[in-house]
């Protein structure tokens, strides 16, 4: 969809005001029990409940998630002085060199040595370490120039077990309190698959088992691709052109089963929903090359903002999302800069719950199957 001449065009376009009381800290009793603000090309915006987008989606459509799985990076420990320290896991890397570049698929293929933010930063140099629990060390190789920290883990069971074993939900920073037992399931989708993680792909957490074959019985098939969400997705966009904004890089890959199930569905009419701003990412950087979705897998930095032209995604399914971030730019470029700034506006004044356990938000596509 077009944008509008010269809107959206600044970071500071994407400001709002926000009352803190509307940022949800917990997430609803049951996962669908969340409400669905749905976002027309034009018109009234209408207020539906999460289980309705059954009713959205129509016979031959394909329904595209992130089946990438939080891990539970947040390491909480001691140095051997006995002060306190955290490390946040950012992402593996590729071998035992530190620095390395790169990015293996997920965390099950046993990497030690990753990439990490830690606390107390001027504590923590070279040669440090942190005890986290029994049969788990962290040593710190090197400092990057980023700040961020190369560690390498030192556990005598598998990586994957010692995190699961000792870790920490990576709860986002405006969720002010720590993590609880049952965030092990609620921030994570019901179809998480490939753990990589350090934010959850919050616009699934609404889709329950029951509604997902809700959905396949109406003929509407589901493709999954995956995409890691990285750090970079908690961070605003500094100053105030986006052209200046140095894009997070994150690891994504589509599948020859799901690269053939969209293109199936769209040959046949069919329109392409993606569930979440990763899974738009996912299919828009793999039909960067050519213009056709493709299979493959590798690091994008893809900025998806006003003017954009698509190349797959047809509709969105979204959670609320930060003021001057990448993410409301995306759902911008898709929605329309206005229709967007209206839709946030509704919501705000209608108090729906915003952010990661927040309600979910339908931009519907611009055409209807013929």
């Amino acid at each position: 969809m077009a944008t509008e001449a010269g809107a959206g065009a600044r970071v500071s376009d994407y400001d709002y005001a926000l009352p803190p009381e509307r940022i949800a800290q917990h997430p609803t009793e049951r996962r669908d029990d969340s409400r669905l603000l749905v976002v027309p090309p034009e018109g009234p915006f209408r207020h539906r409940r999460f289980p309705d987008l059954e009713e959205l989606l129509q016979e031959g459509d394909v329904l595209v998630v992130n089946e990438s799985r939080v891990v539970p990076a947040r390491l909480l420990g001691r140095k051997p002085t006995g002060a306190r320290a955290e490390v946040l896991l950012v992402r593996p890397l590729v071998d035992e060199t530190a620095g390395a570049p790169g990015v293996p698929p997920d965390v099950s293929s046993g990497a030690r040595v990753w990439e990490a933010l830690v606390r107390p930063g001027g504590k923590l140099g070279p040669g440090r370490r942190v005890v986290v629990g029994a049969g788990l060390e962290v040593e710190i190789l090197e400092t990057l120039p980023s700040g961020n920290r190369v560690v390498r883990l030192e556990s005598d069971v598998p990586v994957e077990e010692a995190l699961e074993r000792h870790g920490h939900m990576p709860l986002p920073p405006y969720i002010d309190r720590s993590d609880e037992a049952a965030d092990r399931e609620r921030y994570q989708t019901v179809y998480a698959r490939r753990p990589g993680s350090i934010a959850a792909p919050t616009a699934g957490l609404h889709f329950t088992s029951a509604l997902l074959e809700r959905i396949a019985a109406k003929g509407v098939q589901r493709a999954a691709v995956t995409l890691h969400v990285g750090i970079g997705t908690f961070r605003p966009v500094e100053g105030d052109d986006p052209e200046a904004h140095d894009m997070h890089a994150e690891w994504y890959s589509v599948s020859p089963e799901a690269a053939a199930a969209v293109q199936r569905a769209r040959a046949a009419g069919g329109r392409v929903w993606a569930v979440g701003t990763t899974a738009v990412r996912t299919l828009e950087a793999a039909a960067a090359r050519t213009g056709v979705l493709e299979p493959g897998s590798g690091d994008t930095r893809l900025f998806i903002r006003p003017p954009y032209r698509f190349r797959v995604v047809d509709a969105l399914v979204t959670n609320f999302h930060l003021p001057r971030s990448t993410l409301l730019m995306l759902v911008a470029a898709l929605a329309g800069y206005e229709r967007t700034m209206d839709a946030y506006r509704e919501a705000i004044g209608e108090r729906y719950r915003f952010y990661s356990y927040g309600d979910a938000m339908a931009v519907l596509p611009t055409r209807q199957r013929p």
